[in-house]
């Protein structure tokens, strides 16, 4: 076996798999993982678990596969993530846990990412239960937000015997777990799966709940009896450029086109009755994941032709490096410095092109990638009858606009105490897109697990 090479997970033919939204990902079998979890070294300062936002047990949890003990390898993951079998499937391992691995140095990674998510599917497809219930010690917690920060500070918060409710606008739990992320990348039983087991240990879920006009935060701090709140509604106001022809019809967000793909289950019309018009030659406007996903999901659903059009290069893209490799095995074109200035329209006021100018690198922005600078006379048009808006998204102005004294930042982030995550309401804290704007899930994770200790830490000693 060659140690320096992580071995690859199963995946479908990118001919097969651009014509259905089944999981392109595989995984592991229990022979590639068992042979994935020798290359690990359990390194005695273990500088993967630092890079973890939420801290999973990494060394100890691959010695657990390495010995076929795979349920206690999921107790392990468990006991610091409250959805493993999700973060084995979207997380960035390569900028986090794996980057750090010593493997790495001298060769490649190993593969933690598809490991835990072997440990997890197994411990769902063997019944792996929860831990006894915990009894409650009579404080309630809301939580407002069923998303990945939201569900990781409810599960925490529930373990440690909190009665906890949590608030979701919408008519299903998992906030972009189940809006966002396509069913290719995530099926929608494992998140389903996933929020049931949260439940089964207490956790309250109330649906089509709107907070800041079906009830305010105040209400429920001040009349309903909860002791504490946890904001992690997320980032679901889309951005737009604000150039010409934005209006015209054949103009999505990234947003609302994946809500309508993944939550409503436009895919699979007429069986779900929420169709999306897709045409025949699409543009997606952005290089992060979302723009990956908006641009595979109109290849299944029947576009001819579909370009990422971004205004930097591809080394400056933000996507994973997998979901760009996936995006162009299946046909993806990329149109790199690249930017739209104007949409054009027909007489009846749909799409009919996308007016764009070619951009060369400069100095570097405060981000640290270079700058994209037009090139004078580039002007070009690009065929094209659809266009996906996918640069990024800002949290919904609703709660700060019902709750005094909530702080945020000019762009509507809220602002938090670093470490506790509280917000400038006394009691109230906040985490995940909702302050940072849009991110990664295990970030939110991660801002979730924080605040829940704060909480505990605060109304524990109260």
């Amino acid at each position: 076996m060659d140690v320096t090479k992580k071995h690859p997970a199963r995946e479908q033919r990118p001919e097969d798999r651009v014509r259905n939204f089944s999981e392109v990902s595989l995984g592991y079998d229990e022979e590639t993982a068992l042979a994935e979890a020798q290359r690990c070294l359990h390194c005695k300062n273990s500088p993967c678990m630092s890079a973890c936002p939420v801290n999973v047990n990494i060394p100890d949890f691959i010695a657990l596969v390495k010995e076929k003990k795979y349920l206690e390898a999921y107790d392990v993951i468990r006991a610091t993530s409250a959805l493993p079998a999700i973060c084995g499937r979207v997380c960035p391992q390569e900028n986090q846990c794996e980057s750090k691995c010593v493997r790495g140095i001298k060769g490649e990674s190993v593969g933690i990412g598809r490991l835990e998510r072997f440990v997890a599917d197994y411990a769902m497809d063997h019944g792996a239960q929860e831990t006894d219930l915990i009894p409650e010690n009579g404080v309630k917690v809301a939580v407002i937000g069923s998303g990945p920060a939201g569900l990781s500070c409810a599960g925490d918060l529930r373990r440690r015997g909190y009665a906890v409710t949590v608030f979701e606008a919408l008519h299903t739990p998992g906030g972009v777990l189940v809006y966002g992320i396509p069913e290719f990348r995530l099926p929608k039983k494992l998140v389903r799966a996933e929020i049931a087991k949260l439940e089964k240990m207490g956790v309250e879920i109330r649906t089509d709940t709107v907070v800041g006009r079906t009830v305010t935060l105040d209400e429920l701090l001040e009349e309903e009896g909860f002791a504490a709140a946890f904001i992690g509604s997320g980032a679901g106001l889309p951005r737009f450029q604000g150039i010409p022809g934005e209006n015209l019809n054949g103009v999505y967000s990234a947003n609302e086109f994946l809500t309508r793909v993944n939550l409503m289950r436009a895919y699979d019309f007429p069986n779900s009755d929420t169709p999306v018009r897709c045409g025949k030659r699409v543009a997606v406007v952005g290089g992060g994941n979302v723009a990956m996903d908006a641009a595979r999901c109109a290849l299944r659903l029947g576009a001819e032709e579909v370009s990422i059009v971004y205004r930097r290069s591809q080394a400056e893209m933000p996507a994973r490096q997998e979901e760009i490799h996936h995006a162009a095995e299946e046909g993806v074109r990329f149109c790199m410095l690249t930017n739209p200035v104007r949409i054009l329209g027909d007489a009846d006021g749909a799409v009919q092109g996308m007016e764009c100018v070619s951009m060369e690198l400069g100095e570097p922005d405060a981000s640290g990638r270079r700058r994209p600078v037009p090139k004078a006379g580039s002007e070009h048009v690009l065929d094209v009858d659809t266009v996906i808006i996918a640069i990024g998204n800002s949290p919904n102005p609703l709660i700060r606009n019902t709750t005094p004294g909530l702080e945020t930042t000019r762009w509507g982030g809220i602002v938090v105490q670093e470490e506790t995550m509280e917000t400038s309401r006394e009691n109230v804290y906040a985490g995940g897109d909702a302050v940072t704007g849009a991110a990664t899930v295990i970030l939110a994770m991660g801002a979730g697990k924080a605040a829940a200790r704060a909480i505990h830490e605060k109304l524990g000693k109260s």
